[in-house]
């Protein structure tokens, strides 16, 4: 059994297989040679893995995003957020933070954010005279905030998982979310000022006015959906519904910028995203059973309350796991292999869940952007037409950035607890 779900599992890693196959193949193995069960329990399991109505939420979300992510809309985030910080120092890096981070508010996806920002800010911030490298760092790495400020396409994936209310889990993320943004417009605005490289431009009412006027249908759609999540109004399910048919509106019918056959590329799009979320969530599905079946997770939760690991020490331990983990792994499959394992560990240590999946999507936002496998390089480089040494010299300081952050998220949980009880309603 050893074989099966721990040699086997890393090997194929190693040889570069999909995910989805790497898991299958470990639970076929597995049932087949070491288990007296019928291979039935394949299907049913894989099946049963789907059988979530939290899922739902992310092909819409998918669909929202896509939807929302072509056209001008990037666009017009960039006026209406530049139009409150152009006068600070650095104040097109600002404007990166802050469209980043209302784009994730549409979107809930981090590669999505590269593309869109990218194209219209890393020309703009090359004539500004931005060191190409620290421009197109900034992009690939403050991007990862579409991860973290709700809705998360991770945090759904991670609820479910975990069973952990999903509108809990957004609320959480939102102060995590603005904390980190903060930072890094603060390290953005520092390291402009220090080095004399970036122009300003001078507030005033009347740009505030047009920008928000050409940008008031992209800001309607974080507005609806959270807004009816937190007040009651849609699950999460329904708020990523509504988002798609506000989507399809304000893109087909206001800023008429997309045709119908628009739409329905955006819709095959979201077919071919979602289905690789899906077989990765049936195949990790089943692995996950197997694991529970033979009693690994109490086997682990044994041997750590037996060696009288703290909270504390199991946090650091499991961001080191986490940070490591995520160079090679996408969020997506690196929650669903790991979430059954620790889940029954954190509940043992007394850790609220919500407040460890924060700081596992936190964790995992970072991989996005380090090396070797981080999707957000991948999409700068293909965006931005860099190299992809370039792309990693510029995201090394902003490394550090995002780990002070988790660092504050893991050890102070009332950054997480407190915006939930914040935004939660009941």
């Amino acid at each position: 059994m050893t074989f099966a779900l721990g040699l086997l599992p890393v090997g194929l890693l190693v040889l570069g297989f999909p995910i989805f196959l790497v898991l299958l193949a470990a639970s076929t193995v597995a049932l087949a040679f070491y288990m007296n069960l019928p291979l039935t329990a394949i299907h049913q399991n894989l099946f049963g893995s789907l059988n979530i109505s939290g899922l739902l939420a992310v092909p819409y979300f998918i669909l929202a995003g896509e939807l929302m992510s072509r056209g001008t809309v990037s666009l017009r985030l960039v006026e209406f957020v530049r139009s409150f910080v152009g006068g600070l120092p650095g104040s097109l890096g600002v404007t990166t933070v802050g469209t980043a981070t209302v784009f994730g508010a549409i979107s809930g996806s981090s590669a999505a954010a590269v593309a869109s920002v990218g194209k219209v800010m890393h020309p703009a911030m090359t004539e500004d005279k931005y060191p190409a490298s620290f421009s197109a760092g900034m992009i690939t790495s403050v991007s990862a905030i579409g991860i973290i400020i709700p809705p998360s396409i991770p945090m759904i994936v991670y609820g479910a998982s975990s069973e952990t209310s999903i509108p809990r889990l957004y609320a959480a993320g939102v102060l995590p979310g603005l904390l980190l943004a903060l930072v890094l417009a603060v390290y953005i605005m520092l390291r402009a000022q220090t080095r004399g490289f970036g122009s300003r431009t001078a507030f005033t009412w009347p740009a505030v006015g047009r920008a928000t006027g050409r940008a008031i249908w992209a800001l309607g759609a974080p507005v609806i959906v959270l807004g009816g999540i937190y007040g009651g109004v849609f699950s999460p399910t329904e708020a990523a519904a509504v988002a798609c048919v506000y989507s399809i509106v304000v893109t087909r019918f206001i800023l008429r910028e997309l045709s119908w056959a628009d739409i329905l590329d955006c819709a095959v799009t979201t077919v071919l995203f979602s289905a690789q979320i899906m077989v990765i969530v049936a195949a990790a599905g089943l692995f996950s059973w197997l694991l529970t079946v033979n009693q690994i997770p109490q086997t682990i939760v044994t041997w750590i309350t037996s060696s009288e690991i703290t909270a504390f020490q199991f946090l650091i331990a499991i961001n080191i796991l986490l940070l490591i983990w995520g160079c090679f792994m996408d969020p997506l499959a690196a929650i669903l292999l790991l979430t059954p394992i620790l889940i029954p560990v954190v509940d043992a240590l007394g850790i609220d869940k919500v407040h460890f999946g924060i700081v596992m999507t936190l964790n995992l936002a970072i991989g996005l952007f380090t090396p070797p496998f981080g999707i957000n390089i991948f999409v700068a480089q293909s965006v931005l037409g860099m190299k992809a040494r370039d792309i990693y010299t510029g995201v090394f300081p902003f490394f550090f950035v995002f780990l002070a952050v988790l660092i504050l998220v893991t050890f102070m949980p009332g950054i997480a607890l407190t915006s939930m009880d914040l935004f939660m309603l009941d």
